[in-house]
């Protein structure tokens, strides 16, 4: 039996969403949900007990990071990455994949596997099914992620082909060799943006009967029509009574749009990247807080929005912050930035529950867009 169990408690009438419920050893999480990506096991700037108070139920941390540094060794004797980072709430680790072809130095890729140097000291390593594995278990995460091959954007169909055979070959040898009971792991659908392979993918992994299923290789620079199609393709051959994860994908527009699609769990490192570079997600729209224009603007950064930073700073406060490169600038602006987030995703559900949400989106979309 899996570690990892999941409901659906209700569809909604008018597209693919659906309201879940996903259980875990550490807590139950109510889909849609977003997570907040904790890539070094940290969210950027926040303890773990403001992330929880904004309303975060599960968060992500990142596989490839963590194994070069601080090292899985040490994160096991400290009894696991939940107490090692005081997080005592669910984690998903991503299988290090996506960082292994995007972040490492002169990686040869193999059918065992790939040979990397270290973006951190060019040290070189080997990483595949068993390797991400063995770090994952030693984490201790409760979802981990198979291995499996991204390929950048653009790819030709030879070599996406050849990323959806590895991925398949991989996702097998993941299942082979995991052993912690604790611990549930999800596939991984590839394919890049050909309709035909990514049916192959959502055919071959799903044969496989995972708990749940990732959908990588999107929002990698592909425009985004491109991605809604690819998830429209799909749907029809993913298992209604399993998650469906899209994996590094958080601008309010694709959270809705893909929740539209029956997306079930999103993450993304978009909310507190732009809030260190001064840009905050509005109901109006994205508002970068560092522009002279905001200099003497006493307002809040969303008049309607309740979170700390809105209730208790001004934009001219805050830009003045971010222009002496003061520390609270930053954690004001990803308080608020992830707060947007998670409440969006709160108020997603409650608009499925309530049978409004393609009212809420367009709602949504009239005040974002001006």
């Amino acid at each position: 039996m899996s570690a990892v169990t999941f409901t659906v408690l209700k569809y909604d009438k008018n597209s693919r969403a659906r309201l879940g419920r996903l259980t875990t050893p550490r807590g139950t999480i109510e889909t849609p949900v977003f997570m907040p990506v904790g890539t070094q096991a940290t969210v950027k700037t926040m303890s773990p007990e403001e992330v929880a108070g904004l309303g975060a139920e599960i968060i992500l941390s990142n596989t490839y990071h963590l194994y070069l540094r601080p090292g899985a060794d040490i994160i096991r004797e400290a009894g696991g990455l939940h107490t090692f980072m005081n997080w005592h709430k669910p984690i998903l680790t991503d299988s290090g994949g996506f960082q292994v072809f995007s972040l490492a130095k002169l990686r040869q890729i193999s059918d065992e596997g790939v040979t990397f140097r270290s973006h951190l000291d060019g040290s070189s390593h080997f990483m595949g099914p068993a390797e991400s594995m063995a770090v994952q278990e030693a984490l201790g995460s409760d979802i981990a992620m198979a291995f499996d091959e991204c390929v950048a954007y653009p790819a030709s169909w030879e070599e996406t082909e050849a990323g959806v055979v590895r991925t398949s070959r991989w996702a097998e040898a993941c299942l082979e060799v995991h052993r912690r009971k604790d611990q549930a792991v999800f596939g991984i659908i590839q394919g890049g943006v050909f309709p035909e392979l990514r049916r192959r993918s959502a055919r071959e992994i799903t044969a496989l009967n995972f708990p749940g299923y990732g959908i990588g290789g999107l929002s990698v620079g592909e425009p985004k029509e491109i991605m809604y199609t690819i998830l429209e393709e799909i749907e029809p051959y993913l298992p209604t009574d399993k998650p469906r994860y899209l994996m590094g994908v958080g601008s309010p527009d694709c959270l809705i749009e893909g929740v539209r699609r029956g997306v079930d769990m999103f993450d993304c490192v978009l909310p507190t990247r732009i809030a260190r570079n001064g840009t905050v997600m509005t109901t109006r729209g994205k508002l970068v807080v560092r522009n002279a224009a905001y200099a003497r603007d006493f307002g809040p950064l969303d008049p309607e929005c309740d979170c700390y930073t809105c209730r208790h700073y001004s934009r001219a406060y805050i830009r003045h912050l971010l222009k002496a490169n003061e520390i609270l600038g930053l954690r004001l602006t990803t308080i608020h930035n992830l707060y947007f987030l998670l409440k969006m995703m709160h108020r997603i559900r409650q608009a499925i529950a309530d049978n409004r949400l393609e009212d809420m989106a367009a709602e949504f979309y009239a005040r974002y867009n001006s």
